[in-house]
């Protein structure tokens, strides 16, 4: 077994020790990826260790918890704390110029939008923070777009059962065409949010 392969396993082991609160501090931190930790909270569902109902919620806890960081460090530390350690959480500076311009150009509506396109998903939370958004808007637009995913990886690691490590196989056919309407949506707000714009011009 890998090194990697053994960090995954010892914090697996960490979180079900700790239950429901370790699946939220799993989420919260992300050492792991959130499909790995939702998919293995399903499989806990799987073995009676918690409850559907349970996994869902602290996972949803978690995933906006996670959010709250990234918005927080934006708000208050701002974009040079992403661009001296955003290597170490996988936050490349483009990524932080193609999130701000987004957010500048389209308003609070691109947290619930880009929640569902990879990488933009955590790096929205930054400009939504470095522009002071409304911390009572930001969450309910990232707990509406963070339901689905929990809901959907929590199923998947359940359904699956002992082979819950394939989630990735399993997970593929929902979150491929996800991907796909959630960029379908992304582009009609863009397009609204042009629209609404050049209205106000004439």
């Amino acid at each position: 077994m890998s090194l990697f392969h053994e960090i995954v396993d010892k914090l697996l082991h960490w979180i079900e020790g700790l239950g429901y609160f370790g699946i939220m501090i799993g989420l919260m931190i992300e050492v792991i990826p959130s499909e790995i930790v939702l998919g293995y909270a399903g499989y806990l569902v799987f073995e009676g260790k918690i409850t559907y109902l349970g996994a869902f919620i602290f996972g949803t806890v978690g995933a906006v918890a996670q959010q709250w960081i990234l918005y927080g460090i934006g708000r208050f530390a701002g974009r040079p704390f992403f661009e001296k350690y955003g290597k170490f959480i996988k936050i490349k500076p483009k990524h932080l110029d193609i999130a701000e311009q987004w957010f500048l150009r389209y308003g609070a509506g691109i947290v619930f939008t880009a929640r569902f396109v990879p990488i933009m998903r955590q790096v929205i939370s930054i400009p939504a923070g470095m522009a002071k958004m409304s911390f009572g808007l930001f969450t309910l637009l990232t707990t509406l777009a963070s339901i689905p995913w929990v809901l959907l990886f929590v199923y998947l690691g359940k359904t699956a059962g002992e082979n819950w490590q394939n989630i990735d196989e399993k997970a593929a056919p929902y979150v491929q065409p996800a991907i796909l309407i959630a960029i379908a949506v992304l582009v009609v707000y863009v397009l609204y949010k042009v629209m609404k714009r050049k209205g106000k011009t004439i």
